[in-house]
Parts: structure tokens; sequence; C-alpha cells
């Protein structure tokens, strides 16, 4: 037989030493990501007292596929619905982190002596905090659902998409010592381009597939579709040149707008324990004891800034943007940390060689520390904010807390000029992008099939099968002007606003030529038109043709029907979700209220109760909306509508008041498994003779379960089982009969038989 690989020994060594780890970690009351670390530094390669694995580059591959799955899982639960309502939070936040730690770390290693290469990278490192350790923290601390948790959540996205832009900056940087502004737009177009793409293309086919194969799916083949969409995306990000964690992040985000998230997440929830587990420990191998006692004031000071002017940083930033002091306290307390990213910055400034190499054992000594600390930070938010509520004045107080009292007023569906110019260039740059796409893929796909062909026949087949594709959208572009009453009345009120109107009709307009003759251009070029023996310019004649094109297709009413059906699918896609819930809330409505859905634990205390019972609105201000149980789905149900276990219930109330509900409807079982108590019932037998009172008399006759709570199994006859016997059935001599009961119940039937047995007759 052929040696096992390492790989089999090494993991082993890896989930036993984390299994024993984090059950101490949980006994103790410990967060358990704690637990992995410890798990890694104790078979790392710098702990020789314990055996170490033999494969790092296999476990290096399996901690990646880790953090695929945790990244893939945290996109599950991200709403960018949420996100777009959370924008200005989020991103002013986002902003003032990355801005100040840049220029604090900075500033802090020009203090240390170091070079200003070793600076800059110094301070783009602590601007990057980690979205796995965070989400990790928030699981084990059951935090999940509270209102600042999906604020952070929030900022770390937008910190993952700023480090792709500051990966180019820093490589510029390395390379020419100067920033090329150019390389820089362009790699935030790119960045923008592949998000738009990715989300409206993913939106708009992976919902219809599984509408379509939902008949056809069970749990495993649910599993498989989903996992191979996430690797799916990881290979598309990695060949669009970004991350694996944001492809899968992106998918997860894309599946959490289906019907099939919440059991999508339930599937893969054991895949992401197993290989996050391989993702921490491998953490936890990256700690040096030698590094720690080599540099060990460096890393001393920079996790004291990290801990400290960080969450000072991120939680001023939350504040100034409007949130409420609690959340912002809260909020800042869980960016104390530098996570992965951290080291992909270190590892370009090494590659390009500007930084010196004791730079990187710092900074993951420093990530190892905080990484740990970040669990006690997130606990010691509520603490922190109760201290500051003592020792901070009044006035400061009710001018921050009162924020969170005051209900939130939007002015509706107001329509105003600017409202109309920003919806005109935000439909503008979608379309755009999706055309560009689509020629894109188009040329690149079709020009390698249709090599062997001559013009003008390939040119032909390229333009006809783009336009056939883009033209819906290059009409929504072009064409699709239409106004409700009540924004016509406002857009046409004056001469300035009329000609607005115009400057944005004929910017589109413009936009669709373009796609139209980019088309033509690129598939009847001058080899096209020679091959015709027509001379003439192919600029020209590309203008020409798309401007007939143009005016075929503002006549033709199939196209916009074809563009309104992809439009309508896409929404429904986009909504798909808001389905499963009584109704949907107005926009106008969602600033200050929420539907959520929460599982009706078998030990909460609302269990057996009618809703009148209950003091969801009285304590927590929620209201009953609907109850999922089983197949069937009530909608309002009334004040006497009693709950079970295992309900699905729909709450409306604020992010606030759901938040304190949540803790009291879904109760996590303490133990996992449960033991059995001990019980004295068993299997007996008992013959029936000719003397016995049961002899000839019916099983129902006998009364056997009510007279000793003993249960009658099976009747062994003739060497034949008569198993669960029948009521009618009739004990004859010799049987044997086969009951359950309790050693007390049996006694007592047996001391029954010898003082009810039939006296015996003389022959």
């Amino acid at each position: 037989m052929s040696e096992l690989p390492a790989l089999f020994s090494d993991l082993a060594l890896i989930l036993v030493t984390a299994g024993v780890t984090t059950v101490i970690f949980k006994w103790l009351k410990q967060p358990l990501v704690l637990g992995y670390i410890i798990a890694g530094l104790l078979i790392g390669p710098y702990f020789p007292w314990f055996p170490v694995i033999n494969d790092h580059h296999s476990v290096e591959t399996w901690s990646e596929i880790g953090m695929v799955f945790l990244l893939f899982a945290i996109g599950l639960e991200f709403s960018f619905k949420k996100l777009k309502k959370q924008a200005g939070t989020v991103g002013f936040t986002a902003l003032t982190e990355l801005v100040s730690m840049c220029i604090i770390g900075f500033i802090l290693g020009k203090l240390m002596g170091w070079k200003q290469m070793d600076s800059i990278f110094l301070g783009a490192m602590l601007s990057m905090s980690s979205t796995t350790i965070i989400a990790k923290a928030f699981e084990d601390l059951k935090l999940k659902g509270e209102k600042f948790t999906s604020s952070v959540i929030g900022v770390l996205v937008v910190e993952d998409l700023a480090a792709i832009l500051m990966m180019v900056i820093l490589s510029t940087l390395a390379v020419s010592t100067a920033l090329d502004g150019r390389e820089l737009m362009m790699s935030v177009l790119k960045l923008v381009f592949f998000l738009l793409v990715w989300y409206v293309g993913g939106v708009f086919l992976i919902p219809t597939i599984l509408k379509w194969a939902r008949k056809f799916m069970t749990e495993e083949t649910l599993t498989v579709f989903s996992v191979g969409l996430c690797f799916f995306m990881v290979w598309l990000a990695n060949k669009a040149g970004f991350s694996s964690a944001l492809g899968a992040f992106i998918m997860g985000s894309i599946l959490a707008e289906t019907l099939e998230a919440e059991m999508i997440h339930k599937l893969t929830t054991p895949i992401k324990n197993l290989f996050g587990a391989v993702f921490f420990v491998s953490v936890g191998m990256m700690v040096n004891p030698a590094i720690l006692v080599q540099y060990w004031w460096q890393i001393l000071v920079i996790t004291v800034v990290v801990v400290t002017l960080k969450s000072l940083s991120s939680g001023v930033g939350m504040l100034l943007s409007g949130d409420t002091l609690h959340n912002a306290v809260r909020a800042g307390m869980c960016f104390g940390q530098i996570g992965e990213f951290s080291f992909i910055i270190a590892t370009v400034g090494m590659s390009f060689g500007v930084i010196d190499e004791f730079l990187y054992p710092i900074i993951v000594s420093v990530s190892i520390i905080t990484t740990f600390l970040t669990p006690y930070l997130i606990k010691g938010g509520e603490p922190l904010f109760q201290w500051i509520d003592r020792k901070v004045p009044d006035s400061w107080i009710k001018f921050f807390g009162n924020k969170e009292k005051n209900v939130k007023v939007k002015s509706g569906n107001r329509v105003t000029m600017k409202t109309f110019v920003v919806n005109r260039l935000q439909s503008t740059v979608l379309y755009s992008t999706i055309l560009l796409a689509i020629t894109l893929l188009c040329f690149s796909l079709l020009e390698p099939v249709l090599t062997n062909l001559s013009q003008p026949y390939s040119g032909i087949i390229v333009v006809a099968v783009s336009l056939v594709i883009a033209s819906p959208f290059i009409w929504a572009i072009g064409f699709k002007h239409d106004l409700d009453k009540e924004t016509e009345a406002v857009v046409k009120s004056n001469k300035a606003s009329r000609t607005m109107v115009w400057i944005m009709d004929a910017l589109r307009f413009l936009i669709a030529w373009f796609f139209a003759s980019r088309i033509f251009r690129h598939g009847m070029n001058a080899e096209f038109w020679q091959s015709l023996h027509i001379l003439m310019d192919v600029n020209v004649m590309s203008i020409v043709a798309s401007l007939v094109y143009l005016l075929l297709l503002r006549t033709l009413s199939p196209a916009m029907h074809w563009y309104e059906r992809i439009e309508k699918r896409f929404l429904d896609n986009m909504n798909n979700r808001d389905t499963l819930q009584s109704f949907v809330l107005p926009e106008v409505l969602q600033e200050n209220f929420a539907l959520e859905k929460m599982t009706l634990s078998a030990r909460s205390n609302y269990v057996g109760k009618p809703i009148r019972e209950s003091d969801f609105r009285e304590t927590y201000g929620a209201s009953v909306v609907g109850v999922d149980r089983a197949d069937e789905v009530i909608d309002l149900p009334r004040r006497d509508f009693v709950l079970y276990p295992m309900d699905e219930i729909t709450f409306l109330g604020t992010e606030e008041q759901l938040a304190k509900l949540r803790p009291h409807v879904e109760i996590e079982d303490d133990v996992l498994i449960k033991e059995r108590p001990l019980s004295d019932v068993d299997i007996y037998y008992s013959e029936v003779k000719d003397s016995s009172p049961y002899h000839g008399v019916t099983l129902h006759d006998s009364d056997l379960r009510n007279k000793f709570n003993i249960m009658v199994i099976a009747v062994e006859r003739n060497d034949e089982f008569m198993l669960n016997p029948k009521a009618s059935s009739v004990f004859e001599e010799g049987d044997k009969v086969w009951f359950v009961a309790s050693e007390t119940h049996a006694k007592e039937f047996f001391e029954s038989l010898k003082k009810d047995a039939k006296p015996q007759q003389d022959n």
C-alpha cells in the first residue's frame, strides 16, 4: 500500500489540536478564534515541543480555501440594499480611517527612524482591518444582527475595495517613486466596471437559473451548485487581477438576493467551519516568539497605536458621519487590529525590494497580537460607552443620543431636478458598463470561432450577433426618455430645466451612437469594405451605418419590449427575497423600520403562549406581522394565536428594538449534544402458562397498558414472532410475551401473575 500524503497527517494534527483548544476556550467562555490561534502556535514551526506540520504548501492552499468560504458566508449575510442605505456612514467612516491611519503610520515610521518607503508601507498596512477576524468574533460573541455590526461589515467591504487601489498606488511608488494618476484612474474604472458587470449579470442570470432548477434541487445539488458558483467567481476575480476573497464575497452577495439564500447558508456553514478552522490555525502558525523578543518595543508601539488610534479614528469617523455615540463607540472598538491584506501589502514591498525585511515579521506579529485582542476589544465597546456616558457632559450625550431616538424623515419620492439628473447619470453609467461588457465579450468570443471564415461574412456575423444582444441596452440609453407626469412637470417647469433635459438626452444619444459605431467599426473594418470592392473611409462608413441603425432602432417597438422584459426580470430577481416577507416596506419607511424573521427556540419563554400574553410590543416595541409554520404562512395572526417551537416569526420594528428582542426569541443551546437521563425502562418477557390469568384473553381485554403501564411489542409462538400484535390477538399457552416496562412496573406485573394464577384442577 502506498504511503499517505503528508497532508493527511497535517490535517489530523491541525484539526485535533484545534478541537482540543477550542473546547478548552469554550469551557473558559472565551472566543473560539483565540483557541484556533493558540492551536496554530502549538503546531507551528517555532514551537519545538510539539509535533509540527510537514506540507506547508498544501496547508496554505487549504487556508486560502478557508478564507474564500469565510468571505462567501459574509456575502450571504450581506445586503447591498442595506449598504446603499448606509452609504454615507460607511463611506465616510472608511475614508476617515484609511486617511488617518496612512498618515499616522507614516509619522510613526519616521519617529522610529525608518526609511521613507518603509514608513509609507507601514501607513498602508495599518489602515487595513481584517474582515474574517471581525466576522468570526461577531459570530462567537453572538453579535450578528446588531445595528453597529452591519455598519462595521460595510466599512470593511469598502476597505477591501480600497485595498485593491492601494496596491496599485504602492506598486507605482515602488517602481517610479511617483504616482501615476492615469494608472490609478484606470484601476478605479476597472474595479467599478467589473463590480457592476459581475453584480448585474449575476443578479440577472443566477436567480433565473435557480428558479428553473428549483424543483430539481436537493440539499446535495444545491450545495454543489452554490460552492461551484463561489469558486467560479473566485477564478473570474483572479483572472481580472483582484483577490479571491473579493470574488467569494461578490458571489455570496449575489446569492443573498435569492430565495435559496438561507438554505445555502445553512448547507455551507459546516464547510466554512472546517476550512475556516484551517485558516485561523494557519494565522497562529505565523507567530514567532523570537521575533517578538527581537523587535519587542517596535511591536509594542505599533500595537498600542493600532488598538487606540485606529479604533479612535473609526469611531470618530462614524460619529461625524451622523451615527449615534453608542454605535460609534461599539463600532470603533471593532477596528483595533490589522488583517491579511497587510501581509499582502508587505509582500508587494518586499517583492519590489523597497522595504526592509524586518518589516514583514513585525507586521505579522502585530496582526497576531491585535487579532488575539479583537474579541476583548469588541466586548469592551459597551462598557467603554457606559464609562463615556458617565464622564462626558450631559449636553454632549443629549446631542449625540438624540440621533438615535429621533424618527428620520425623508422627502419620500418627491422629484427634483437634482434627483432627475442623478438618476439619469446613474442609468447612463450602468447601461454604458453593460454595453462595454457585451461588446468586449462578443468580440473576444466570436473572433476566434470565425478565424476560418473570410470577409465579408465574418464581419456580418460579428456585427449581427453583437447588435442583437446589445440593441435593448442601446435603445434604453439612447431613446428611453419616458417620464411620468410628476417628473415631466418638474423637469420642464422652466427654460433652464428644459435645457438640462435636452442636454441629458443628447448626451445619452451620443453615448448610444458611440457604442453602435464601435460595433460597426470593429466588425466592418477596412478588410470588410475591400472584400465588397468599396473604397471608403472606415470611420465614415461606421458612422453612417450606425446612424441608419439608430434610426431603425428608434422606430422598432420590439426592441423596447425586449428591454422592458429584461429590466423587469432584473428587478424581480433583485427583490426576489422580499417575496418571502408578508409585505415590502416602502423606501420612505425603511429609514425607520425593518422586517426580520426569527426562529422561535424551544427554550424561549414565548413557546406555548398566545401573542396577547407576550411582551413583544410593550417591552420591545416590535409587532408580529407573520408566522411561517411548516408549509403554512399565517399573515397578521390574531392575538389569541399560540406560538410553537420552530415557528418563523416576522417582526416589524426598528433595528435597535429587534436587536434587543432577538436573544429572547432565538436562544442557542448551551450544550450541543445532550445526554439522555438514565432510565430504568427495559425489555422483559413472560411465558403464558395454562394457569396464567391472561390465557385465552385478547391483548385488548388484558388491559396491560392501563394496569401496569407496560407495552407489548411482540409475541413469540412456535419459534415465530408476531411483532406489534393487534389488539384482537389472543394469548395462547406457551406464548412468550415480550414487553417494555420500567423495573418497578415489571415487578408488579410478575407478582400479579403469581397472585392471580388460576388454581390447578385435579384430573
